[in-house]
């Protein structure tokens, strides 16, 4: 591998690695030709596969913290590999939907285990990597999966082009082999006993008093995160919409604009995780990704009206200051859900931060495109205005979250080194 490889050294956390290089090798192939599937092939309307995707993402949500518990009480490790055998299946089950019935019980199913399987995810790379290591693993893994989802969407490209009923067979395979191979190379790590990735010295019963659902000073910093997830539909949704509608740029300018995005978050995202590893200096970089977000959303309005050349040379520009705020984000979202969680109870608190990002996800298209697409340059600039608001409320917030914790207990895992990846 070249020094610009997202691939790390030899190891568990290249495994691990390899695994999510695989696993999402699949979810490019999947994202990329799942609409025309199930539209060209399976011949749903458009507004059926919208609803259905939508009514099952909702529904999937509802595994994160249940799942996510459960890997705090059994080997992370074998959780996901089993959870992985079982997306296998339910992905391989889109061969068989032939009505909107069908279709919608297998998209619910695979949302449930999508879902649940970020939590115990996030719950196997604190196993792995450690409390001094696991927001490291965390970029090292997204810029991985950033190269993987590259991948697919690539290999989709050919089943797209020849349009047949086998083509589309064969990428929906393809979706289910990759998570068998991932299952496969998830069992070449060792197993991992429950409370491993967390220091089981510090904050030990913290998790009594209810769990994630009512802590609610957790809440107010997993949803200060999650409002600022919102950049992410930005990108995909409002940004290619407005890159064709408003600032008049032809269509291939979303694929330069998407992929800017994808180069350097696999070049920059390992780089730009340094110094997130706690809660504070991970709210501060929450700051800095807050007010950054909130600097490029007045470069993307500039593109309106502008002749065509420096109109895409600005939406590279904005994408290229976009993604420097988006990858802060990622680091600093993992460093607070991981720190602010009792280690006993990691992998429910991270199902938590994962059911209010997706409550974003879920919202944001119709609250984005109203705002923005709607709204215009004055939608730019109010939603500017939100991310620097809560960037700027992000250390309150995690002041107040660690303000009713002993010192003790925040401060023992900084005294620990990492465990070897």
């Amino acid at each position: 591998m070249g020094w610009a490889s997202p691939i790390p050294p030899p190891g568990r956390l290249r495994t691990l690695a390899l695994a999510t290089l695989a696993n999402t090798a699949g979810s490019g192939l999947w994202l990329a030709g799942a609409a025309l599937y199930l539209t060209r092939d399976v011949g749903l309307s458009p507004a059926a596969v919208g609803a259905g995707l939508t009514v099952a993402g909702l529904i999937g949500l509802t595994a994160s913290v249940p799942l996510g518990g459960l890997a705090d009480r059994r080997d992370p490790r074998t959780l996901r590999a089993l959870l992985q055998v079982c997306q296998a299946v339910v992905a391989a089950a889109y061969l068989l939907v032939d009505s909107f019935p069908v279709f919608l019980a297998v998209a619910v199913l695979d949302a449930l285990l999508t879902s649940g399987n970020l939590a115990i995810r996030a719950a196997l790379v604190s196993a792995v990597a450690g409390p001094q290591g696991r927001v490291h693993a965390f970029a090292t893994l997204r810029a991985v999966a950033n190269l993987g989802i590259a991948v697919g969407t690539a290999l989709a490209g050919f089943a797209l082009a020849a349009d047949t009923h086998v083509a589309y067979q064969v990428l929906v395979a393809g979706n289910a082999t990759t998570y068998l191979l991932s299952a496969a190379l998830l069992l070449r790590l060792p197993a991992y006993p429950p409370g491993t990735g967390g220091d089981r010295g510090a904050r030990r019963g913290a998790s009594r008093r209810g769990g994630p659902l009512r802590d609610g000073r957790f809440l107010a910093v997993s949803g200060a995160s999650a409002v600022l997830a919102l950049h992410l539909t930005t990108l995909t949704l409002v940004v290619p919409l407005w890159t064709v509608t408003r600032a008049d740029a032809p269509p291939p300018v979303v694929s330069a604009v998407l992929l800017t995005n994808t180069v350097l978050t696999v070049l920059l995202a390992v780089r730009l995780s340094r110094g997130a590893a706690s809660a504070a200096p991970a709210a501060r970089q929450l700051r800095r990704a807050g007010l950054v977000l909130a600097a490029a959303t007045p470069l993307y309005a500039a593109t309106a009206g502008l002749p065509i050349l420096p109109a895409v040379a600005l939406l590279l520009v904005a994408t290229a200051v976009w993604t420097l705020g988006d990858l802060w984000h990622g680091s600093a979202a993992a460093g607070l859900a991981y720190d602010l969680a009792p280690p006993d109870a990691i992998g429910a608190y991270q199902g938590a931060d994962g059911l209010l990002a997706g409550l974003a996800r879920a919202v944001g298209p119709a609250l984005l495109t109203l705002l923005v697409l709607d709204g215009g340059v004055p939608g730019w600039l109010a939603l500017g205005g939100l991310f620097a608001a809560v960037g700027l409320a992000a250390p309150a917030l995690t002041r107040w979250a660690l303000a009713n914790r002993g010192t003790d207990e925040r401060t023992v895992a900084d005294d620990r080194p990492a465990a070897p990846v």
